[in-house]
C-alpha cells in the first residue's frame, strides 16, 4: 500500500525536470527562451532608469533658471583659460560682457558634421546623452509596440542613432545586427536576411540616403551573397525577393524589402531635412522617421519626446550644455543684440541657438535656426527650420536656403504634374549673364518667386536643370 505513494510523490518530483526536458528539447529553444528572458529583464531595467532620468527632467524644467545658472557654473568651473575673470562668478551680464558672441568657422561646420557626438569624458555629458537614448526608447516604443520587439531592429551604419551606447540592455533588447561589426555591408546583408524588421536606424538620414544608393547599385552582388549564405545559411528564395523588389524601382522600396517595417530612426542634426525628405518620398515613403535627440558636436541639444508628430519637435534641456537664444532679426546682423534664456523664449519666434564651449569657455552661434512652437513646463519646445550660414550664390546674388527652398517649392507647385523629392544648385553656363533683364547690365530684377532682388531665371533655371531626366530618381 505504500507503494503507490511514493511512486506519486516521485512523479510529483520528476514533473518540473520533465517540463523543462520538454521545453529545452532543442538547443534553439533553450536560446530562444533565455533570449526572450534577457529582452523581458532588459526592457524592465531601462524603464526603471527611464522613470528615474523623466523625473529629473521634469525637476530640471520646472526651474529653468536655476537650472540654467548651474548649467554655466559648469561651463565656467571647466574653463582652461589662465586667469579667468569669471571665475566663481555666475551673473548672466557679467557672463555676456566679458565674453562677446563668435561665429563658427566653415572648418569648424565641416568637423561638427563629421563628428556629431564626440566620446564624452565628463559624467554630465554622458549623463545627457544616457538620459536622451533611454528616454527616446521608451517613447519610441509606446508610440510603435512592436518595434523593439525581440529581432526587430536592425541599424545599417557603423555608429548608431542612440546617442549612448548600452553594452548590455542593447545586446539583450535583441538587434539585427552583430555588434561590433567594422563593416556596413555586412549590416546591410544581415538586415536584408531579416524580412521580419519593423525598424530601421542608422546614425544620420544622409547615411541612410547612401545605404539605398548602395543597394540599388550593387545589387546583384547583395543578392548573390544571400542566395551563397554570406554570411549565415545560404537563402535563394530571399535572394530572389530582393531582385524583385529592386526591379520595381527605388518609390517604396525599404516597404518591398521589409513589409513589416513602420519606423526608420536617425539621430538629426544641421543639414539633414533634405535627405530626410528625398528618403520619404522614395526609398521609405509611407514610413514613419523618429530622432532621439537633436546633436551637435557639443552634445546633445534637443530632446524629442514626440515620436508621433509628423514635424521633428525638440524640447531644449536646460543642461549640462549652457544653451541662449538669439533672435534671428536681430542676429542677422554684424552686431547681435543681446541673448535670451531658455526660459525667456517667445512661442512663434525664431531664435539661433548659441553654444557655450566649455573647455575654451567662447560663446559660439551654431547657425542652427530653430522656431518656438511650445512649451514643457518652463522648457521651450522648437523645431529647426534650417542654417543661417547656408546660402546660395547661383548668378550673384545671395538667397539663403530656406528662402530659396520656398521659391522652388512654390515653383514646383505651377508645375503639372511635379513633386519635389529633393534638389541641388548650380550655376548654369547655358544663359548669358544679362539676357533675363531687370537692372541694365547686371540681369537683377525682383525674383517672382523670392520676392527679392535676384538674378532673374534663377529659379526657373534651377526648375529646368532638375526636371531633366539625368536627375528623374528626384522628381515625380
Amino acid at each position: 500500500m505504500l507503494l503507490w505513494p511514493l511512486l506519486l510523490l516521485l512523479l510529483l518530483l520528476l514533473l518540473p525536470t520533465l517540463a523543462l526536458l520538454r521545453q529545452w528539447r532543442s538547443q534553439d529553444a533553450k536560446l530562444s527562451w533565455l533570449a526572450g528572458l534577457q529582452h523581458q529583464v532588459a526592457w524592465r531595467a531601462l524603464g526603471w532608469a527611464a522613470t528615474w532620468q523623466r523625473r529629473k527632467l521634469e525637476q530640471s524644467t520646472l526651474y529653468m533658471h536655476q537650472s540654467q545658472q548651474q548649467a554655466l557654473r559648469w561651463c565656467l568651473q571647466g574653463a582652461q583659460r589662465p586667469h579667468c575673470p569669471l571665475r566663481g562668478s555666475t551673473d548672466i551680464s557679467t557672463f555676456r560682457n566679458h565674453l562677446p558672441l563668435t561665429k563658427a568657422t566653415q572648418t569648424q561646420e565641416e568637423e561638427s558634421r563629421e563628428q556629431l557626438l564626440p566620446p564624452t569624458s565628463h559624467p554630465d555629458l554622458g549623463e545627457a546623452s544616457l538620459q536622451a537614448t533611454l528616454l527616446g526608447l521608451v517613447a519610441l516604443n509606446k508610440a510603435y509596440p512592436e518595434v523593439l520587439a525581440q529581432g526587430s531592429a536592425a541599424c545599417l551604419t557603423l555608429t548608431s542613432p542612440w546617442p549612448q551606447s548600452l553594452p548590455w540592455p542593447g545586446k539583450a533588447l535583441g538587434r539585427v545586427s552583430t555588434p561590433g561589426t567594422k563593416d556596413p555591408r555586412v549590416l546591410l546583408l544581415e538586415a536584408l536576411r531579416s524580412p521580419g524588421l519593423r525598424a530601421l536606424e542608422a546614425r544620420t538620414a544622409v547615411e541612410l540616403l547612401d545605404v539605398f544608393l548602395g543597394l540599388e547599385a550593387d545589387s546583384e552582388e547583395l543578392a548573390g551573397a544571400i542566395a551563397a549564405g554570406n554570411p549565415g545559411a545560404p537563402l535563394p528564395e530571399r535572394a530572389a525577393e530582393l531582385r524583385e523588389a529592386l526591379e520595381q524601382g527605388p518609390r517604396g522600396l525599404a516597404l518591398r524589402l521589409w513589409p513589416k517595417l513602420q519606423v526608420v530612426v536617425t539621430l538629426d542634426a544641421g543639414g539633414q531635412a533634405e535627405a530626410v525628405a528625398a528618403l520619404g518620398a522614395l526609398w521609405c515613403q509611407g514610413l514613419a522617421f523618429f530622432s532621439p535627440a537633436y546633436a551637435a558636436s557639443g552634445g546633445v541639444l534637443g530632446l524629442n519626446l514626440q515620436p508621433e508628430q509628423p514635424h521633428r519637435l525638440y524640447l531644449l534641456p536646460p543642461g549640462p550644455l549652457f544653451i541662449e537664444l538669439l533672435p534671428v532679426k536681430e542676429g542677422t546682423q554684424e552686431e547681435a543684440a543681446s541673448t535670451l534664456l531658455l526660459a525667456e523664449a517667445q512661442q512663434g519666434e525664431e531664435y539661433e541657438l548659441v553654444l557655450t564651449d566649455r573647455a575654451s569657455l567662447t560663446r559660439c552661434r551654431l547657425g542652427d535656426v530653430v522656431q518656438v512652437v511650445g512649451a514643457y513646463n518652463q522648457c521651450p519646445v522648437v523645431r529647426f527650420i534650417g542654417r543661417l550660414s547656408q546660402t546660395l550664390s547661383v548668378r550673384g546674388e545671395d538667397i539663403g536656403e530656406d528662402l530659396f527652398s520656398e521659391a522652388l517649392g512654390r515653383a514646383v507647385g505651377q508645375w503639372p504634374g511635379a513633386n519635389l523629392l529633393d534638389h541641388g544648385c548650380v550655376e548654369s553656363s547655358i544663359l548669358e549673364w544679362g539676357r533675363t533683364g531687370g537692372a541694365e547690365g547686371t540681369g537683377l530684377g525682383s525674383c517672382p518667386f523670392t520676392g527679392s532682388m535676384c538674378a532673374h531665371g534663377v529659379c526657373s533655371q534651377i526648375l529646368l536643370w532638375a526636371l531633366l531626366p539625368t536627375t528623374r530618381c528626384l522628381w515625380s
